[in-house]
């Protein structure tokens, strides 16, 4: 990877996880899906870019996502990345949204920890937030690195999200009002 500019490398187990990569697969005929429809970037987007695309998902030329550090996208454009909201804390400390191509958005994980758990469970960003207790296939080393990077912190992904929108129930309508 070319060097990182300052405050964009991610963390650790984060940039393992970049390293293991996604897979996704879509069946034309049966309209049926594996894997999971996510796109890491190698480094937390720009603020720049940032800004233009949360200003064109909102409608709103006042607003800049500076309160966002978004770290990868699925297919169909849905982000997902840190919400800057803990004074003070820590990147990885930070709880992961999710912002939908369609107007949804939700808290999937009240931190990095409880996201690698998603990401054990074999699931991604979307799939978590479409449906946290549908079965899908663990992901042996994306387990690997949660139970490195997150030990002990093994739970359900239906609780992993239940808990973190519990934390944050109001965060659908904090975005709600930066749209016009």
């Amino acid at each position: 990877m070319a060097d990182v500019p300052d405050g964009l490398a991610f963390p650790a187990s984060l940039a393992a996880v970049v390293e293991v990569g996604f897979e996704w697969d879509y069946d034309e005929e049966t309209d049926e899906a594996s894997g999971c429809d996510f796109e890491p970037f190698e480094r937390f987007e720009e603020p720049g870019r940032t800004a233009w695309w949360f200003r064109l998902w909102t409608g709103n030329p006042e607003v800049d996502g500076a309160e966002f550090r978004f770290f990868g996208k699925t297919g169909a454009g849905d982000y997902a990345g840190f919400w800057l909201v803990r004074p003070g804390a820590p990147i990885e400390a930070q709880p992961v949204v999710y912002i939908g191509s369609e107007g949804e958005c939700g808290v999937l994980a009240r931190d990095l920890g409880d996201l690698l758990w998603l990401f054990a469970a074999g699931l991604g960003p979307a799939e978590a937030f479409d449906d946290p207790a549908s079965a899908a296939e663990p992901n042996g080393a994306f387990r690997a690195i949660a139970e490195r990077h997150a030990p002990g912190r093994d739970r359900s992904p239906a609780e992993i999200v239940g808990d973190a929108q519990a934390e944050f129930p109001h965060f659908p309508d904090h975005i709600d009002a930066m749209c016009r």
